[in-house]
């Protein structure tokens, strides 16, 4: 093979490995939003449908006309750490509230290509007034405006309505703000991730059962499957959880997950996951990481100074990885001290309290990222821990 033919299809497989972790970081990218990414995924979509596929399971939707794609990725079981989060400054995540009313305001969507603030405020007053155990909507209150609000700040995010002549934060102050939206109604219907459309969920189902039967997928063979059914499913319940997890313990594994990951055949195909989408494997006694150089599979970074929940979770790393387990009120401790020490920092905790809300939210980081496990009152580190080590001579720099 001639020098530039080895170019070519180096750059290709740079490309499509670039792609994979673009989609892997944004499962929906638009022309609107980012044209370069969304061009790479276009030109490459055949490779990419194919290797989400093969390696996961998930179905890529490439839309070139329409201008986005969509992967399509399903967890093998529910999990709240990557919530919908609001467009507005707090940056909290969704509540039940608003996970109720992105669910109302998409399904009125459906019914036009055009509408205004007003009058999909008033489908939703309708649509909760008829559904069951919803709560009623009233816009009159300023609270439920907020809420509706950020719905639909998400929606404009992810480009299933466009602002075109308004702008959504004038309903935060007035009721008859005038606001109206043009709706890809094709992109509302992608929004949802299940292999089994709500349509076809029983009217009796309990609730319990929904989430279950929405995300139950047939072609593992569902309570009896085949052999060739039960090696499908551990080979793409493992590589969705390495894609997905910042860290996979082996002691975490289901027993066809270890087995899968111990077999000769296993290992290889892992391996070449990982290579064909750009990724470092680590694999140790304990388990596997994925390492993203550039870091564009990500969502969210650590060690990251941008938030104070952040920077305190990597100083409270340093004492769990050198003291060993603790206990939870040794760490509500270490967070007072650091406010003490630093009283123009995280002014947010500056306050009665502040200390246990610092250590928490700084437990809840350092739980994201796989490093810590708190088992009653007690806090240990996890292996993937010792990966990181503070300076002694590293300050905080207090705010200004």
């Amino acid at each position: 093979m001639s020098s530039l033919a080895n170019q070519l299809v180096r750059a290709e497989k740079e490309e499509i490995a670039r792609a994979i972790r673009t989609l892997l970081g944004r499962p929906l990218v638009s022309l609107h939003d980012d044209a370069a990414a969304f061009d790479l995924i276009r030109k490459r979509r055949q490779p990419l449908i194919q290797w989400f596929d093969y390696f996961c399971g998930w179905r890529l939707v490439v839309e070139p006309r329409q201008g986005y794609a969509r992967l399509v990725k399903v967890r093998s079981e529910a999990s709240a750490t990557r919530p919908a989060r609001r467009r507005r400054t707090t940056r909290a995540p969704f509540d039940r509230r608003r996970y109720t009313l992105l669910c109302l305001c998409a399904a009125e969507l459906l019914t036009s290509p055009v509408t205004t603030i007003g009058m999909l405020a008033q489908r939703v007053v309708q649509a909760a007034a008829v559904e069951a155990g919803v709560p009623a909507f009233d816009p009159v209150r300023s609270e439920e405006r907020a809420a509706f609000v950020d719905v639909l700040k998400q929606l404009e995010h992810y480009g299933a309505i466009t602002a075109m002549d308004g702008a959504t934060d004038s309903y935060l102050d007035d009721e008859d703000a005038k606001v109206l939206y043009r709706v890809d109604t094709t992109r509302v219907i992608r929004l949802l991730a299940a292999p089994v459309p709500p349509s076809r969920i029983a009217a009796d189902e309990p609730m319990e059962r929904v989430l279950g039967t929405l995300t139950s997928e047939p072609r593992y063979g569902g309570d009896e499957p085949t052999e060739t059914q039960r090696n499908l499913w551990a080979r793409h319940s493992l590589i969705r959880r390495l894609l997905d997890e910042p860290v996979v313990y082996r002691d975490e594994l289901t027993p066809e997950q270890s087995a899968y990951a111990a077999s000769l055949a296993g290992r290889q195909i892992i391996r070449r996951a990982a290579e064909e989408a750009g990724f470092v494997l680590e694999e140790r006694a304990e388990g596997f990481l994925l390492i993203d150089a550039d870091a564009t599979a990500t969502d969210t970074k650590f060690p990251d100074d941008g938030s104070h929940a952040k920077v305190a979770a990597l100083l409270m790393l340093d004492l769990l990885v050198s003291a060993g387990p603790v206990r939870a009120a040794r760490v509500d401790a270490e967070a007072a001290e650091l406010l003490r020490r630093f009283p123009q920092w995280a002014k947010a905790y500056q306050s009665d309290g502040g200390g246990p809300r610092l250590a928490a939210d700084a437990l809840e980081v350092l739980e994201l990222f796989g490093l810590a496990r708190r088992t009653g009152d007690r806090v240990a580190a996890l292996p993937a821990a010792a990966r990181y080590r503070v300076d002694r001579g590293t300050a905080v720099q207090e705010d200004s």
